[in-house]
């Protein structure tokens, strides 16, 4: 398996370099990837725990781009590895920017799940002043769905209802009244990471926060800007499948697609890294239109990869290679994590309103 080109890296700060070396260099992680079920990922995302390669910098304290080089680097490897990690590390994001590390094991292997659809909803039976604190006690009932990863970790981060408040809560999955089902999760895309439906049944459950603290926060659209570099590092994967083709090689339809791929990525990277030094320099202030604005241009970017890579590569390596085969059913089922039109509109609203044109090239 090829790793990352030089040309486009995201950071080559010696942090960055560190990472590169646990994870890109690790021959735990090439063994058996891209993984195709649930207790393979398991084992590897131990490992990257068990290694350490989860102590990322926290999104906006000077080491954003490292955090995303991290995530770009294992998506490279393994886009449901990466769906996992990048779950796992989130969550413990979340609750350092909550301060409530001291309330949760540190030892814990975490799912950050908060997707809210309209038949899937899970409700905290306890309410009134007595619970509504930041590491109260509680119980909850209802269903979750799409919860990467359930069948094989400890505990889950995941928003819930509290009357009409949404808050976040922890629960450990190891409980009388949680079950993990084997349903909700149908695509071939993405299938290892196993987001099934998961049942609540008066489970016991701490809050994390206070009421709207998953999307009241700064680090919500911090996060929802890291999520882009794991696009980045699958799209990233495929271009040096193309590139590795190309050495040598003197078709030049061949080499015109892995120029397109080129400008794709080089537009990615130029605007993640750029997101990234904004969030640093802003870190209690809102990145939403940074945010937005890099998963628009870095869902371009991808489309744009599959599209050349796809075309200039042929039917051979969907066939005969099974990393890329994999990577070309998970990718597309990954990026549509974005909300596509709707997210365009949100930006177009943002910018509408803005006083002064966004596009100036001062610093």
């Amino acid at each position: 398996m090829a790793t990352e080109s030089a040309s486009h890296s995201l950071s080559s700060s010696p942090a960055s370099a560190e990472h590169r070396d646990r994870i890109v260099a690790d021959p735990a992680l090439h063994s058996r990837v891209p993984a195709t079920d649930i207790d393979t990922l398991a084992a590897l995302l131990a490992h990257l725990i068990d290694t350490g390669a989860d102590h990322l910098p926290l999104p906006g304290q000077g080491g954003t781009l490292s955090r995303w080089q991290t995530l770009a680097d294992v998506a490279g490897l393994d886009l449901s590895l990466v769906k996992l990690f990048e779950g796992h590390t989130d969550a413990l994001a979340i609750i350092a920017e909550h301060e409530a590390d001291a309330l949760v094991p540190a030892d814990g292997q975490w799912g950050m799940w908060a997707a809210e659809p309209p038949f899937a909803r899970v409700a905290i039976e306890q309410t009134g002043d007595e619970c509504d604190a930041s590491g109260s006690d509680v119980t909850i009932s209802g269903r979750k769905a799409w919860c990467s990863g359930a069948p094989i970790l400890t505990h889950g981060l995941m928003t819930a209802w509290q009357n009409d408040a949404q808050r976040l809560v922890a629960v450990a999955l190891d409980q009388p009244g949680v079950n993990v089902t084997d349903r909700g999760w149908e695509a071939v895309g993405m299938a290892a990471t196993a987001s099934v439906e998961v049942e609540f049944d008066h489970a016991r459950a701490l809050l994390i926060g206070p009421a709207g603290g998953y999307l009241e926060r700064p680090g919500f659209w911090q996060g929802g800007a890291g999520i882009a570099a794991c696009w980045f590092g699958g799209a990233r994967a495929l271009g040096e499948t193309l590139r590795a083709r190309a050495k040598g090689n003197d078709n030049p339809h061949l080499l015109a697609h892995l120029g397109a791929v080129d400008v794709a990525l080089e537009s990615a990277r130029a605007t993640l890294r750029e997101a990234a030094r904004w969030i640093d320099a802003h870190p209690r202030e809102s990145a939403q239109l940074i945010a937005m604005r890099a998963r628009a241009v870095i869902e371009n970017a991808v489309n744009e990869v599959i599209h050349h890579t796809g075309r200039a590569l042929g039917a051979g390596p969907y066939c005969r290679d099974p990393a890329f085969a994999q990577r070309m059913a998970d990718l597309p089922v990954f990026l549509r994590q974005s909300h596509a039109e709707r997210d365009l509109e949100a930006l177009g609203r943002e910018l509408a309103a803005a006083e002064a044109s966004p596009w100036g090239l001062s610093p």
